[in-house]
């Protein structure tokens, strides 16, 4: 028997994952009278993170669903990105206006904390979710009227949609659709992140990327704070299993790359040990034939991932966040119609987005001197006016993509919950053009990938 409460046909929806897709989709269906409950396995909100930034369809949603004013309070004021050799020497200066904020800079750059904060004070906002913290599935079984969960306490509950936003390495998708290794295509190498003390040399408001012999770049990026930047370092290598979750392997092996690299590597390595907030992982591909499996679906990067590389990772979480929420609350007595109306709706603009930048990672990790030269040439090249287009082109692949409009079909519930009133729906606000893409920056170095 289906947890759908008769009264208000308000489904009961778990949301499995804390990020900004998880929280984009659980704000939607606040907003629409349904009141998700959100798990999520770190025991805080992750402050900081990489910048990520806003254009086109995710441009639209943020401003359909009030996001910008949060945004505009915390947009970082990045102006272009500079190509270094190891001494530091400016090679190449590429401004944000070259390719019209549309390029490795966007016009709108936040980091993906600071984005995550925004979704959750509008979630306080609306009235609140069952927010759980240090909590996740561990057991996912269902039958044609619902899905049972049991949780990381021990818990066991029912609800009629369970939405896996999880990640690259879903937890939900691999209970429910089968182990990673079914979907996950690996693209050639690895990417870590981390904050540090920003150097002397620095340049504020510039993006400083170094191209080093072996098929690695290392760079310095502005953070929101200008005492602090985030490194970035990006390695081309096989596929090396025993990577995962060590960290002592993980950075001996950046230790390893970065070696005599130069001013930024040296910056960069010496920081690392001491860095609080390190990341790194493997960069993958994730394809699932389909994104929903009787009353669970898959959200975000946990079933389309197209990696950093593609640069559309956030806006693949907020426009399917934002599709998902309203074919649920569309079609809130009918799960599997929402679940099979949000894959048709969304596969357009997904298999755009998923789309590699030519030439992939071997392009933007040149492997001799001759490769980098190559790359600096060519990333010349693309800024003049023969081929500027064509960099534009490719630039705004997504820009074609509709939004649906589901202000006139969402029914506009606003019965009392266990937590109180459930805010109404905002009045639809005017259709506006879309004008670009988001996600993580995507390198413009076009080399031979020798």
């Amino acid at each position: 028997m289906s947890n759908t409460n008769p009264a208000t046909n308000r489904p009961r929806v778990l949301v499995c994952g804390g990020g900004i897709g998880g929280n984009a989709v659980a704000l939607q269906l606040l907003r629409a009278g349904i009141r998700a409950t959100v798990v999520e396995r770190a025991a805080a909100p992750r402050p900081g993170g990489q910048a990520v930034d806003l254009r086109g369809p995710s441009v639209e949603v943020a401003e359909r669903m009030g996001l910008m004013p949060g945004i505009r309070k915390s947009q970082l004021d990045e102006r272009g990105m500079v190509f270094v050799d190891s001494e530091g020497k400016e090679l190449l200066r590429m401004a944000a206006e070259v390719f019209e904020g549309k390029g490795a800079v966007a016009e709108i750059e936040i980091t993906r904390g600071d984005l995550n904060q925004v979704l959750l004070d509008l979630l306080e906002e609306a009235g609140g979710v069952d927010y759980r913290y240090g909590e996740w599935a561990t057991e996912i079984s269902q039958d044609d009227a619902g899905t049972d969960v049991t949780f990381a306490s021990g818990s066991t509950e029912r609800f009629d949609i369970v939405i896996g936003a999880d990640g690259l390495h879903s937890s939900t998708r691999r209970l429910v659709f089968g182990p990673e290794e079914d979907f996950s295509t690996y693209l050639g190498g690895y990417m870590s992140f981390f904050t540090l003390p920003t150097p002397a040399y620095a340049e504020q408001h510039w993006i400083a990327m170094n191209s080093l012999v072996g098929a690695t770049g290392v760079g310095l990026r502005p953070d929101a704070d200008p005492t602090t930047c985030k490194a970035l370092v990006v390695i081309r290598d096989a596929a090396n299993p025993a990577l995962r979750r060590d960290v002592a392997a993980q950075q001996q092996l950046i230790r390893e790359r970065l070696a005599e690299g130069g001013t930024i590597a040296s910056t960069v390595s010496d920081a690392m040990a001491t860095a609080d907030d390190f990341y790194f992982d493997e960069l993958a591909r994730i394809d699932v034939p389909n994104w929903s499996k009787g009353r669970v679906v898959l959200l975000g990067d946990a079933g389309y991932c197209g990696s950093p590389l593609t640069g559309q990772g956030t806006a693949m979480a907020l426009v399917g966040a934002y599709v998902l929420a309203g074919e649920i609350a569309t079609h809130a007595t009918d799960p599997e119609k929402a679940l099979a109306r949000y894959e048709e709706v969304l596969r357009p603009f997904v298999a755009t987005a998923q789309e590699l930048p030519p030439g992939g990672l071997r392009s933007m990790t040149p492997q001799s001197r001759f490769g980098i030269r190559a790359g600096l040439f060519v990333s010349k090249l693309m800024t003049t006016k023969i081929m500027k287009p064509l960099m534009m082109k490719m630039l705004t692949k997504t820009e074609s993509y509709e939004l649906p409009d589901y202000s006139v079909q969402t029914p506009r519930l606003t019965a009392r919950g266990p937590a109180g009133p459930v805010t109404p729906r905002e009045p639809a606000r005017p259709h506006t053009p879309l004008d670009g893409i988001v996600g993580t920056h995507r390198m413009v170095t076009f080399g031979s990938g020798d």
